[in-house]
């Protein structure tokens, strides 16, 4: 069968199958948005999940499949392809994983959390180890419907739980076209400072904070000759991936960032040279956000940091 040679698989961000397709070598089957590949793990910067190292299990029932999943570790995830009655009779009998939403700033989940799903009746698919430590990698937060202007804040949210890192108070910030300000009031919130420059004013709710400085004008002008030091550079605009290549590559090289999250906006076919370039940067992390749409978001450290 061809499910057993499977070596690597990839959930698919709901709505980006066509994107992720493009990207894989080696499918060998499609199960809704899970692409089975018969090549060893590979970049997918459209998957939500990798499942870096499936087998396949013969099973004789619900029972015995639980009891292989338990034998491999304790916490399961399942994505229900097929038999959807039996997979939830199966996942029934695993011990049970929290699917409370997070409480932002939240720390990843340090257990590993493995996905499953049925291929057939009697033949199971499980990977122990995936990219994400999340099920079927949905980071969902507890939300704050008063405060942030926009439900861009979602986005900041995620990457920096997944870069286990935060600004702290009385580090520095800026916000490159950050209107209204969804990503300023994130940064705000953690008590560091923030400049933000756009042609747009700022939400009025962020622009009170005390600890946002406005500027309004074209974020790319800024430039790191201007700063002497910035613990996050932070850019949610829409422009075109080459053109906010061409303004990053200056801030990565001047050693003066500490840590950048910038989103890659793609109109029409995305563009995977341009976005290969950003994930060839040196302590780059590229990839879909579960609150991402039609965008990537990629997120960096400098070294030793």
């Amino acid at each position: 069968m061809m499910q057993r040679n499977v070596q690597s698989a990839y959930l698919a961000a709901e709505g980006f199958e066509k994107q992720l397709e493009q990207e894989l070598e080696g499918i060998v089957d499609r199960r809704e948005r899970l692409f089975l590949s018969d090549q060893p793990v590979q970049p997918a910067f459209w998957a939500q999940n990798i499942w870096r190292n499936p087998q396949v299990f013969e099973i004789e029932s619900i029972n015995h499949a639980a009891r292989i999943l338990k034998s491999i570790q304790r916490n399961w995830s399942l994505y229900s392809t097929s038999h959807h009655r039996r997979s939830t009779l199966i996942q029934e009998k695993l011990p049970h994983v929290s699917a409370k939403p997070l409480v932002f700033p939240a720390t990843l989940p340090k257990a590993p959390l493995g996905a499953w799903t049925l291929l057939d009746q009697n033949l199971l698919l499980a990977s122990a180890d995936c990219s994400s430590p999340f099920a079927n990698g949905e980071v969902v937060f507890e939300e704050n419907r008063t405060g942030p202007p926009n439900r861009a804040y979602l986005k900041l949210w995620e990457a920096l739980t997944l870069m286990e890192a935060l600004p702290r108070q009385g580090e520095f910030c800026i916000d490159a076209g950050g209107s209204p300000g969804g990503w300023a009031w994130v940064l705000a919130k953690t008590g560091a400072d923030v400049f933000c420059v756009d042609r747009a004013p700022l939400d009025e709710r962020v622009m009170k904070l005390k600890n946002v400085d406005f500027e309004q004008g074209n974020a790319f002008n800024l430039k790191p000759e201007d700063f002497d030091f910035v613990d996050w550079l932070c850019c949610d605009v829409i422009c075109y991936p080459e053109k906010l290549l061409g303004w990053i590559t200056p801030w990565v090289e001047s050693g003066k960032v500490r840590h950048m999250v910038v989103t890659l906006k793609f109109q029409g076919e995305p563009d995977y040279s341009v976005a290969g370039r950003f994930a060839g940067i040196p302590n780059s992390d590229l990839r879909h956000l579960f609150h991402n749409r039609h965008e990537l978001t990629w997120m960096w450290k400098r070294g030793n940091d």
